[in-house]
Order: structure tokens, then sequence, then C-alpha cells
């Protein structure tokens, strides 16, 4: 069972699932499984019957999503993996792959970010109930592994981005935000661009398909209590971000940076010699050619459908 199945990263999981030999991969969709619901869960373990669980699906966005809708971002996320993880245990599943987040790690936690840090502090505001509600499944999965002998384990992405994500600027992460900015603006014929915050915090980012790649070597090789950091290892502002963006795009305006909205947490970066020790894992797609996949996916299929719709 792959949660998330037919989304971003999950699409790309199905994939190479299906590419290993798995041909019996169930994807519950949301519209007839609400994973919310502990009854829509039950049903979808009725359908499937599954040994491996790979729980991908989450209601995520960008500063101005956590801002807008805290209480949705916690609840959902916490009673999805919360019921999806005991119902699996009630019903004797052979592992269950739970996916946390960068956002779980205290605001001023030390660069690189390293597991043991996880619980030296609160997360940054603006994504705090999403983090915390995310954070709450390596809880879950430490406990259920000491007392019931369950076997789950708990990696931690950094900011995804390639092609199929989410380019609507009301929901999307600052990658897909800002590509469809500077693609918006040079078609408009516009000589600038509008950007949150001042440009100084800095981010890491992992190309999608090393991310699945990381997920699936953690789930045929890791059995541990701990939890696993998955990144690329840089580190990178959200000026430098936005002006290489414009780059690769073609975009020769002024960038503006609009102090009047939030920065989000002041930096992001990984440690991720854990992965990398324990199961293999070191991503291998290099940050311009990615950006590149990105951009040249948007212009010929995203932005045509964005159009459609």
């Amino acid at each position: 069972m792959v949660t998330g199945g037919a989304g971003f990263l999950g699409s790309f999981i199905v994939e190479k699932l299906q590419a290993a030999g798995c041909r019996k991969i169930f994807v519950p969709r949301l519209e007839q499984y609400n994973l919310t619901e502990r009854q829509a869960i039950r049903r979808a373990f009725d359908a499937s019957h599954p040994d491996l669980i790979l729980h991908l699906a989450a209601v995520v966005g960008g500063i101005g999503a956590n801002r807008r809708h805290p209480g949705k971002f916690f609840y959902e996320n916490l009673m999805m993996g919360v019921q999806l993880m005991d119902e699996a245990r009630l019903r004797g599943v052979d592992q269950f792959v739970a996916l946390g987040t960068i956002c779980a790690y205290p605001k001023f936690s030390p660069i690189p970010f390293r597991e043991e840090n996880l619980w030296d502090g609160y997360p940054e505001e603006t994504n705090a109930p999403y983090g915390l509600a995310k954070k709450m499944l390596l809880v879950q999965s430490q406990a259920y592994r000491a007392e019931y002998g369950f076997n789950s384990i708990f990696v931690l992405p950094v900011n995804l981005y390639g092609p199929r994500d989410h380019f609507d600027l009301e929901t999307s992460h600052v990658i897909p935000a800002l590509i469809r900015k500077c693609i918006d603006a040079m078609e408009a014929g516009h000589r600038e661009m509008v950007c949150w915050g001042d440009g100084s915090p800095t981010r890491e980012f992992l190309y999608v398909e090393d991310c699945a790649d990381g997920i699936l070597l953690a789930a045929e090789r890791y059995r541990g209590t701990e939890p696993v950091n998955l990144g690329a290892g840089f580190e990178i502002s959200i000026r430098e971000l936005a002006e290489k963006i414009a780059h690769l795009t073609g975009f020769t305006g002024k960038i503006i940076w609009d102090r009047s909205r939030p920065n989000g947490q002041p930096r992001r970066m990984l440690d991720t010699s854990r992965a990398e020790r324990l199961f293999g894992f070191k991503a291998s797609t290099s940050f311009d050619d990615g950006l590149r996949k990105t951009i040249d996916w948007y212009r010929h299929v995203g932005k045509p459908a964005l159009e459609r719709a």
C-alpha cells in the first residue's frame, strides 16, 4: 500500500516499485478512502491486504498555506498517520515506512540538522502544527516497536522538488512558486517579480526521484528505531535560489523582496551521513540538472495543464 501514491513523490515511488517487479500495488485514493477516518482505513486494508505500507500521504503546503490552515494541517496529518499505523499493527503488517518532515526540527537547530537534535526545541512557528503532527509518527513508531515488536521506520526528507510538483501559487512550495512567477512574468512582459521575505533564509532541496530511491532503500535495508534524514547535503539562500531560477528560466527582470511577508525558518540543511551509513543512500542528481528538468516539465506539461483547468 502506497498512501499518497498518486501524488508528487508517490507517483515516482509507484513507478520504481513497478520497475522493480512489484505487481500488487494498492494506492488508496481520497475519493474512496479518506484516511483521516478509521472506517475508511479498515476498508483500504480489506481491499488490499498489504504486507508493506509506505505512508506518504500528507496535507502540505508552503508558508502561506500553513499559516491559513494550522488546525487542518495538524489534525489531518496526525489522524491519518496514527490510525493507519495502529491498524497496520493490528493486522500484522510486515513493515511500515513513515515519512516525516524537516519541519519537525527545532527552529534554531544547529546546522547541519542531526537526527539527535530533533527534540532540542520547538519547530518554526508557521509550520509547527504540521511538523509536530508528523513527528508523532516517530513517537508511535518507537513505542510500537518497543511494546509490540512492530516493524516500522521513520525517515525525514528535506524539501523536495522536481517534475509533477504542485505549481498552484496558493499552496506550492518555494521552487515551483519561483519557476511559475518567472515564467508568468516573462510571458506577461513584466520587468519585476515579487518574492516573500528578505531572501536571507537558507534551504536544502532533494530531487524527487532521489528521494524515492532513498525511501525504497530504507524499506529494503533498514530495520532500526532511530529517525533517518534524507537530503542532498547542501545549503542555498532563498535569494540565491531566486537568482538561479531566474537565470535558468531566462527571466532578466528585477526581483523585489516583500519584507512584510514571513521568512520561515532561518536555516535548513541536513546531516545525511546516517542514511549513507545505514542503507547506502546518497543523492545523485545535481541541483542545476534537477532544476532544469523541473522547469522543462512545467513548461511542457504543468503549465498547459494549469491553463486547461
